[in-house]
């Protein structure tokens, strides 16, 4: 057998824009985690369609993967690419395991981790690490994973990225059309049944997750196959406006309709009007930053929103009081996610990267 060439491993250029919304994505994820916390009515929750950053991400991860591989998966093989999905995602699935255990046992606001046994903690624990979908935390509203919620969209990439390797990667683009098409009539069913697109993070919703990455992966995908880059000088300031306006939108019984048409319609042209804007060099920084730090903020935030929760619960805090605990909050999870990335993730993904290499010479 032919040796890979340790060439074919090395990331492809960057779409900055791109990964800078990436990073706006995050940040408003985890304020809208901190605000439905505040607000269980969405309606009264300024950024009440936040949730919908995970559609976006699922669309931008099918642009990013068919741009990255989709000229080399042949040459690299379907175990080298789940290597290099592997190295690039599961360091921060650890950690985000690791930080939500510690939450879990030693949050000061509660004494859940009493009633449970070392037995089942250990098991809970290892299901996080392991992407293994556990939904039975009554206490934590049956959460695919208890110890890190957000993980519940880290699994269906994994998925994705599977199902990629193995079908969709070969496979013409008039059927991924097809895909796509079967999926939208999905998107829409999952927002006429439930009123909204919500789900997928829970036992009781998890194939509504299936549906939501089924269709913006596909889409996301046919954007780049079709090279629907749309050229424009919108810049990463006007595109981060615009994408917020999706994340801003009032949630109301009209949710059913505005829900799928931002994920079908409006997602997708994001991605490619992303793809064809031109970065002013001095907003370049602010755009690496921005997207450097959406994955680290994303898989790391969430311990704190169970503490919150707890706190919230117990102390009911006006809305001066919110306002001094969540501003600073994302400040400080932002940096967190930041020490993180450069002190963790790159240094683990740079040495698991090289042992990779020396392998393959």
């Amino acid at each position: 057998m032919e040796k890979l060439n340790p060439g074919i491993l090395k990331t492809k250029q960057h779409f900055e824009i791109l990964d800078g919304l990436r990073g706006v994505a995050a940040i408003a994820v985890v304020t809208f985690h901190f605000m439905e916390i505040a607000y269980s009515d969405y309606s009264k929750d300024f950024i009440g369609h936040g949730f919908l950053a995970v559609d976006f991400f699922f669309c931008l991860s099918g642009f990013v993967i068919g741009y990255a591989y989709d000229d080399r998966i042949g040459k690299m093989g379907v175990m080298e690419f789940f290597k290099s999905r592997l190295i690039r995602l599961h360091p921060l699935v650890v950690i985000g395991s690791v930080l939500g255990l510690l939450s879990f046992l030693f949050d000061p606001f509660s004494t859940q981790a009493i009633t449970r046994s070392a037995g089942s903690i250990l098991l809970l624990f290892l299901s996080s690490v392991l992407m293994i979908p556990n939904p039975t935390m009554d206490e934590r509203y049956f959460n695919l994973f208890g110890f890190n919620a957000p993980s519940w969209s880290l699994f269906w990439e994994y998925i994705a990225n599977i199902v990629y390797a193995l079908v969709l990667c070969r496979l013409h683009r008039r059927y991924l059309i097809i895909l796509a098409a079967i999926s939208a009539v999905g998107i829409c069913y999952v927002a006429a049944h439930s009123g909204n697109l919500m789900g997928g993070w829970s036992g009781g919703t998890f194939w509504d997750g299936g549906v939501r990455i089924a269709y913006s992966f596909t889409a996301g995908l046919l954007v780049y196959r079709y090279n629907l880059i749309i050229k424009n000088k919108l810049g990463f300031i006007g595109l981060s406006i615009l994408l917020m306006l999706a994340f801003l939108s009032p949630f109301s019984s009209w949710n059913w309709l505005s829900e799928p048409f931002i994920v079908i319609i409006y997602f997708p042209l994001m991605v490619a009007l992303g793809a064809g804007a031109v970065l002013n060099n001095g907003l370049r920084k602010i755009c690496v930053f921005s997207g450097n730090i959406s994955y680290p903020l994303y898989m790391t935030h969430y311990a704190v929103m169970w503490a919150f929760g707890n706190y919230f619960a117990a102390h009911k805090p006006d809305a001066l009081h919110l306002a001094y605990i969540i501003i600073p909050g994302l400040i400080v999870l932002v940096t967190f996610a930041y020490l993180v990335m450069k002190v963790y993730d790159i240094p683990l993904r740079r040495y698991l990267t090289e042992k990779r290499k020396q392998a393959i010479k």
